[in-house]
């Protein structure tokens, strides 16, 4: 069990403790619980959805970096395939505030940076600040989102973003989570393949200035995010919080990180280079490159 999960793990009621146990110890664990693991957990405990999901609250909010903050937040997305996706919230000494990922933008980047097509409820442990209802406004699941947080009932995200502001609004058809192939010609070794291939079902409607940003660890593993557009622009997540988002879930840190690459078209109306050239100078890592979009 990565150490971050001992604390929180004693918190839980002992029949959960006894079933997760396996799940969590395992080498593979990258912070989700899968569709039938799910299914195992609620028999053996007699949870349904919703409680299973506050149940393993602690667990991800034990993922938690806020090293500006010390205020831990963890989410649970629960995806149409039955996944439980973790995400917690994500700060950065050294950057601005702009860079930091909030837990509900780390749930739903994490299901959908590891193929998940749709979300069906997300559970908090603190309510969703504005920002981040903005952010979930932009999925194709739109304000049918369940939205669940301790001690009240559930709501949608329609209930807690009244007289809301979308991408329905500007005529956006292709939605957060949508499957999308912008035709991006995938070249270059394997971390460059990793960004183009990121940046190739980026979601970026509104400046098409796709991108992506692979991490390469010191042990050969790679991490990749996509660029996530927001129709109110500043709830949008750039490329390498997506992949620092799930380097951090998967238990590695900052640290690890021994090169990267960012993908973007030259002429875009958009760069992620100063941004990502800053946030990743500040977590220690200088060798960064860039590779241009090409169209095949």
């Amino acid at each position: 069990m990565h150490p971050r999960f001992l604390a929180a793990f004693a918190t839980l009621p002992e029949p959960l403790q006894h079933a997760i146990r396996p799940i969590i110890s395992s080498a593979a664990f990258s912070a989700r619980i899968s569709a039938d693991e799910a299914a195992i957990l609620k028999k053996q405990c007699g949870y349904n959805d919703s409680e299973l999901a506050f149940a393993l609250l602690p667990l991800a909010a034990a993922c938690a970096q806020a090293a500006l903050s010390d205020f831990k937040v963890g989410a649970i997305a629960r995806g149409a395939s039955g996944t439980l996706w973790f995400g917690a919230n994500m700060e950065f000494s050294g950057t601005t505030m702009q860079q930091t990922v909030h837990a509900e933008q780390s749930a739903v980047t994490h299901a959908w940076l590891r193929g998940e097509r749709a979300l069906e409820a997300i559970t908090v442990n603190y309510t969703p600040c504005g920002h981040c209802r903005q952010f979930m406004n932009e999925l194709n699941s739109g304000t049918a989102l369940t939205i669940e947080l301790p001690g009240r009932a559930a709501a949608t995200l329609g209930d807690y973003l009244p007289d809301s502001f979308g991408p329905r609004d500007l005529n956006i058809t292709t939605l957060l989570m949508d499957n999308v192939d912008h035709g991006v010609a995938i070249r270059g070794d394997a971390l460059e393949q990793a960004a183009l291939a990121a940046a190739n079902s980026s979601h970026a409607p509104y400046s098409q200035a796709w991108s992506g940003v692979a991490l390469e660890t010191t042990d050969g593993t790679i991490f990749a995010g996509r660029y996530a557009e927001n129709a109110a622009f500043n709830p949008t997540l750039p490329p390498l919080q997506g992949a620092l988002n799930l380097l951090n879930l998967a238990g590695y840190a900052s640290s690890d990180i021994s090169r990267a690459v960012l993908a973007e078209a030259p002429e875009a109306k958009l760069s992620q280079r100063s941004a990502t050239v800053a946030t990743l100078s500040a977590l220690g890592c200088t060798e960064f490159s860039v590779i241009p979009l090409v169209k095949p």
